[in-house]
Formats: structure tokens, C-alpha cells, sequence
């Protein structure tokens, strides 16, 4: 077969002279190559039939979905995997695996009935000692799963999970027949159900983990209940999703999805406008070419529950001193960050989007330079004199390196004080926040439910995901008694005032701007949907071959 060398591959190729590394020249020229062979024929391709062609951008550090915790492993598990309840468009639970349920005991115990028809893909039944299996697992201390505080709700989760209780089975989850599965509550919790949607919650079949241990999740291990399953993975290049004709459901529409790994945007954007990926998103669109897009009809811009921030390691000189964090926060001026990003984001001067129950005025931060300097000074730190170098970690991507230089920018005018970014790629920048986090740290946290809670017990004692290493006892204490409380107006202050503790007094975070997700959808591409908490889904997606290409048409 001809291979053409594009335009397009010239862009990879310039792009991969670029890389900090020589296997990511190899990474990305072996992308373009098998991108411009695939089926090609002529310089300008179109769509291949029933397939679906995207860019995660990076490779998924882990697809347990238990251990891991970061959207582009979430994006491919979301699609080869279903819990007991799943989203629609609408981010309100449906029935999945779980074709009903029953709340009794005035929301502190769930009975979930499941579908006799649910599979795994190798033709198993889907059963509720699955689901016991799973959670706890995911609650076992020696699993060292960031997410287990997601089930902190169920009676003794904590105390098995913290090891204060070593017998598992006292743990409020119960398979009570195949097909029947009991959930105790030590509170009535309003955002439970949502838990049960996401994919730290999702089943695992423990033959297969014992089977074939830290490798289960392989293509030729790996045994899922979704709409897709995993056919090829090769890794730091591409994921392959095949349709699975056993998902309960029915299968998909789609035949394939091949998920590619391009960590540049601008190659990436190359290839979506060279008809060679179908969709793309805020990890392939350069902020430079969204204002040329806006007009497109294939242009979408839609507010995100995603909160970028600037943390802190509280426990590193010389941020244990909260008068040094809150200095920098007075010193950052949040509007900036939509002037150079131009995609719609929002400033955010609070850590509760105002979208959700609990933001208050009353919390926010604001931009005083002056009262910043004032701080750094009763810190010992007189006009920066003295403030040591620090080190801001970012991940690789053009909108993050653009957001970490503005942050450098502002501190260094507004305080007089130094700050050295150092990026690395996805996997090795989410190893470093999980191991050793630095002083400094540009990171976004996306709704994992539409609820407050999904934002406000990220920084409590035992969350897995609070890097900032800030423990508050006052502040667990109000999350906790929030999680719990009935009473909307009462719920809310609690959270407004823990929300004041993060954005003004203590300041462990500096939240920045709320995120936008822009993209582009090729017209021959039908289903794709959007929503607020950023989850892609594409179990209803299609081809069209009648689609039309506003370019070819012109």
C-alpha cells in the first residue's frame, strides 16, 4: 500500500522534534504512519465505517478502575464498563446493571435488584457477589485505592478501610443471593445512588484478579460488563474498543473505537483537520485555533463542574505557613486566566462551583496585591527577599503550560518571588502527586457527581486525592455533618462555611477558573452527547456515511 506523506505528517514529525524524549519521536511517528495508512487511498480521507477515531492524548496510567483515579483512564473505562446504576444525558441514574432498587430504612439501607441478562463478556453472569467483591476491595487497605473514601458512607467502611476493623465481613455490603445485593448506610446520604454510577464502584470478577494478578487488566486478560471491550493495547500509542454483542443492553452501533495517545495538540488538531481523528476535545484543540472554530457548526463550548486550582504541599517549606499560601492567592488575578486561555472559562474565586448547593459571596476570595505583600512579609519575607525557588509541577499539555506561566508571571511581579515550573507527562506527573507531591502543583478536579460533596471531601483528612497533605478537623467535621444533614438550608451553610475555610482562611488551594470543554464532531459522526461533568460516553454513537464535510462540499 502507498503511504502518503501529508501535510499532516509533517506536522507529527515537527512536533515529535519537539518531544523532550527520543521514544516519544518513535511514539508519535508510528501514530502517523498507521493514522495515514489506515485504509487510505488518497492524501484526504473521510471516516472508516462504523469506527470511531479519538485522541486520549496520553496513555491511561492504570484501567483498574479501582486504583486509578484520572479522567483519561475514566474515559476508556466509562465505555468498557457499567455499575449498578449509569448516567444519562441528563446526569440523573438509570437502571444498569441494577434493573431496580429499594431504599428502606429511611435511606440508610439499598436493596439492588439485578438484571438476570447482565454479562461479562465471556459470557459469565454479571452477579452480586461481583459487586461485594468489588467494594471491598476498593475499601481494603493493602488495595491503596485513592477512591475508598467514596465509600465511607457504608456502615464500618472507614474503620475496615483505616484498618481499624480487619473483619471484612462486618463491612455493610452483602451479596444476599446471585442476583440481590444488600447496602447498609451508617446515614441517610442524598448523592449515594450517584456513587453507584461511577467507576471506582463498578464490579470485578476475582477469578480474574487471582487468575492473573497486577496484569488482569491486559486486552487478553481483562474481562468487562460494557457496551465495549478492550481488543488491542498498545502501549503509548493506541487502545482499541471492539463491540461487545453481549452487553445488556444490546450492542453498540459503533463496530470500533480506536483511542490514540498524541500527547501534542497541534498534531493531533492536524489530523482531525486532515479527516484522520473524528472528534476531539480540549486535550487535541489548541486554545490558539478555538476563536478561528467558534462559528464552525461542529464547534461545541459548554461549562464544565471542573475547578482548576493551584495546590499547595502544606507539609513542604515554606508552605506550612498559611499566610504565605494566602498571599499568593491574594497576588493571582483570576480573570486573567480567560483572557489567555479564550474558551469561555469562568474566574473562580471559590472552591464550590456556583452551580451546586453551598456557594456563597461570603466565601470568596479576591485579588489584593498589597495585602498579599503585607503577609509575605510577617512571614519573613519582606519584598520575596529570601523566599526560596520553588518548583510548580504541571502536566504536558499547551493550556496547562499557558495557565502555570501567567501563575509565575503574577507572583513574580505582584511578590517579587520565584517560581520554576517543571512539566512532565501525564503518567509520570500523576505518579509524583500520588508519591511525593511537590510544594507547588497546577490540577483541575471534575465532578464525580452532581452534589457539592464530590468537591468538598476532597481535602478532608482521608481523601486519597488530597495532595495538599491539609488535615482540619474542623473542616472534616463540617463535610461530615453536610454529607449527613437533611435540611437544604442547613446543608448548604455547612458547606458555605467550609468552602470559606478553603478559599480564604487556610487556603491549601488556590482555585483559579472553572473549566469549559471545547470540540469539534466531524459531521459524519452521530450521538455524541455532552454534559457538565465532562463524561463521555459512546456506547449511542454512529456513523453516518451520508454525513457531510463542510470542507469537501466547498
Amino acid at each position: 500500500m502507498k503511504i502518503l506523506f501529508s501535510s499532516t505528517a509533517q506536522l507529527c514529525c515537527q512536533a515529535a522534534v519537539r518531544s523532550r524524549s527520543l521514544s516519544g519521536f518513535f511514539v508519535i511517528f508510528l501514530a502517523t504512519i498507521t493514522l495515514l495508512a489506515n485504509g487510505c487511498s488518497s492524501e484526504k480521507t473521510s471516516f472508516e465505517p462504523d469506527t470511531l477515531r479519538i485522541n486520549l492524548q496520553a496513555e491511561p496510567p492504570s484501567l483498574d478502575w479501582q486504583t486509578t483515579t484520572d479522567s483519561t483512564s475514566f474515559d476508556v473505562v466509562s465505555n468498557i464498563m457499567i455499575g449498578l446504576c449509569q448516567y444519562n444525558n441528563q446526569m440523573k441514574c438509570e437502571p444498569g446493571c441494577a434493573e431496580r432498587w429499594e431504599i428502606l430504612d429511611g435511606g440508610k439501607t439499598y436493596l439492588f435488584h439485578l438484571r438476570k441478562n447482565a454479562r461479562w463478556n465471556d459470557g459469565r453472569p454479571v452477579l452480586a457477589g461481583d459487586f461485594e467483591y468489588a467494594w471491598k476491595r476498593l475499601l481494603n487497605p493493602t488495595t491503596a485505592a485513592s477512591y475508598a473514601f467514596f465509600l465511607y458512607d457504608v456502615k464500618n467502611a472507614f474503620e475496615y478501610n483505616s484498618g481499624k476493623l480487619k473483619d471484612e465481613s462486618q463491612v455493610g455490603v452483602k451479596a444476599l443471593d446471585d442476583y440481590t445485593l444488600e447496602i447498609k448506610l451508617k446515614r441517610p446520604a442524598a448523592y449515594f445512588l450517584y456513587l453507584t454510577a461511577f467507576c471506582p464502584t463498578f464490579p470485578v470478577r476475582k477469578d480474574v484478579i487471582d487468575k492473573h494478578g497486577d496484569r488482569w487488566t491486559e486486552p487478553q486478560n481483562i474481562v468487562t460488563n460494557g457496551p465495549f471491550k478492550i481488543t488491542l493495547w498498545k502501549h503509548e500509542y493506541k487502545i482499541e474498543l471492539s463491540a461487545n454483542e453481549l452487553f445488556v443492553e444490546g450492542p453498540p452501533r459503533l463496530k470500533k473505537i480506536k483511542m490514540f495517545m498524541i500527547p501534542e495538540q497541534a498534531t493531533a488538531f492536524g489530523l482531525f483537520e486532515n479527516n484522520q481523528l473524528d472528534f476531539v476535545d480540549n486535550r487535541s484543540f489548541p486554545t490558539s485555533d478555538v476563536e478561528r472554530y467558534s462559528k464552525s457548526p461542529e464547534y461545541t463550548n459548554l461549562p464544565l463542574l471542573r475547578a482548576n486550582y493551584i495546590g499547595f504541599n502544606v507539609k513542604k517549606k515554606p508552605f506550612d505557613d498559611k499566610r504565605i499560601r494566602k498571599a499568593m492567592s491574594l497576588a493571582i488575578d483570576r480573570t486573567m486566566f480567560p483572557r489567555i486561555l479564550r474558551r469561555g472559562e469562568k474566574p473562580a474565586y471559590t472552591w464550590i462551583p456556583p452551580a451546586l448547593e453551598g456557594y456563597s459571596e461570603s466565601s470568596r476570595s479576591t485579588f489584593d496585591p498589597e495585602a498579599g505583600r503585607k503577609l509575605l512579609a510577617e512571614a519573613g519575607y519582606p519584598d520575596g527577599k529570601g523566599f526560596p525557588v520553588t518548583k510548580i509541577l504541571y502536566p504536558q499539555r499547551e493550556d496547562a503550560k499557558l495557565v502555570v506561566e501567567s501563575v509565575q508571571e503574577q507572583i513574580k511581579r505582584n511578590l517579587n518571588v520565584k517560581l520554576q515550573p517543571e512539566v512532565n507527562e501525564w503518567k509520570v506527573y500523576m505518579d509524583i502527586l500520588h508519591r511525593d507531591p511537590p510544594q507547588m502543583y497546577r490540577q483541575s478536579w471534575g465532578a464525580d457527581y452532581p452534589d457539592p460533596e464530590t468537591f468538598m471531601n476532597l481535602f478532608m483528612t482521608h481523601n486519597g486525592n488530597n495532595y495538599t497533605q491539609w488535615s482540619n478537623a474542623k473542616y472534616d467535621s463540617l463535610v461530615d455533618r453536610a454529607a449527613g444533614e437533611q435540611n437544604p438550608k442547613l446543608r448548604a451553610s455547612l458547606y458555605a462555611e467550609a468552602d470559606k475555610m478553603i478559599s480564604q482562611d487556610e487556603v491549601p488551594v488556590i482555585p483559579i477558573f472553572l473549566a469549559t470543554q471545547n470540540s469539534l464532531v466531524k459531521p459524519w459522526v452521530k450521538g455524541i452527547t455532552f454534559n457538565a461533568m465532562d463524561l463521555q460516553f459512546f456506547r449511542k454513537v454512529y456513523i453516518d456515511p451520508n454525513g457531510v464535510d463542510p470542507i469537501e462540499k466547498k
